[in-house]
């Protein structure tokens, strides 16, 4: 397969701005990374005038996939995690090129897993789970019973990743594997979740009862990320300064259901200001 792709990627290895070659083969690996090509080649670029560029390619029965990725967007992926094959293709794909080490030292980061990327990460699938579960319980109140079982789907998924985080690893493609290994009492809640033979509704009251408990648990880890940056500054925060801060912007779609849940569980708490107007108040957030 490398030779088959040799032209497409020294093509791409010449440029100065490429900074790693990655090539990742179907029949190394039965997970769903390649997008179903039988080859998959990632160029890590400086920049480009998109984010990321696809092209297809084939060759009698053989199909093969160039994405053609910037480092801004790489890290976007990594950060957020919404896309989770690119961790398998940093750690299993085949390096081709890799500028002055730009890709082993990559690697190392990622297994090194820094301390401060990781309680990061752990923020955004921790705001991801409140809000999955907080509108799948509003669902199962108002008798929307399938609504709310595919919201706490979501919830156990990013509930997953997030004790997958917590052991200090990167959630992976295969996050479940990983669960049943690391934490069998969340894998469990997904088995009984998905294949028990009882009622949607009885699952359903069983898995809030059982969830709640977990996400208790892990308020301190999960908010962690949000109260550190919400300390950094001696005067209460405006939603809007919050919402504009660089290092809560990969879930600030999530901020406000996250700072609601944290008020009523009186880990941040609201500092209210007068306006012009009888009896209405600017609502600011602090953590003392």
């Amino acid at each position: 397969m490398e030779d088959i792709l040799r032209p497409i990627y020294q093509e791409r290895a010449s440029n100065r701005d490429t900074l790693g070659v990655l090539l990742i083969e179907k029949s190394k690996s039965s997970l769903p990374v390649t997008d179903n090509q039988d080859a998959l080649l990632v160029v890590i670029v400086k920049k480009a005038e998109v984010p990321l560029f696809i092209k297809h390619y084939h060759r009698h029965d053989t199909t093969a996939a160039l994405y053609t990725v910037t480092e801004e967007q790489l890290y976007d992926w990594l950060t957020n995690g919404s896309n989770r094959r690119v961790v398998d293709w940093i750690f299993n794909g085949q390096i081709l090129f890799d500028r002055n080490e730009y890709l082993e030292t990559l690697k190392k980061q990622l297994d090194e897993f820094p301390y401060y990327d990781r309680y990061k990460k752990i923020g955004i699938e921790f705001a991801k789970l409140i809000r999955r579960f907080i509108e799948g319980k509003a669902f199962f109140t108002s008798g929307n019973h399938l609504d709310s079982f595919n919201h706490m789907v979501h919830a156990l998924h990013h509930l997953a990743r997030l004790s997958v985080l917590e052991h200090g690893f990167h959630p992976e493609v295969t996050v479940w594997s990983q669960v049943k290994k690391l934490e069998p009492e969340v894998y469990k809640l997904y088995e009984e979740l998905v294949e028990s033979k009882e009622g949607i509704e009885k699952r359903l009251e069983l898995l809030f009862l059982a969830s709640e408990f977990l996400l208790n648990q892990r308020i301190d880890l999960g908010s962690k990320h949000l109260l550190s940056v919400m300390k950094q500054k001696q005067e209460p925060w405006t939603f809007q300064q919050l919402m504009t801060e660089e290092e809560i912007g990969p879930y600030s779609i999530d901020l406000g259901i996250v700072l609601d849940f944290l008020v009523e569980k009186e880990l941040v708490f609201i500092y209210e200001e007068e306006t012009k107007g009888k009896n209405i108040y600017h609502r600011y957030y602090t953590t003392r």
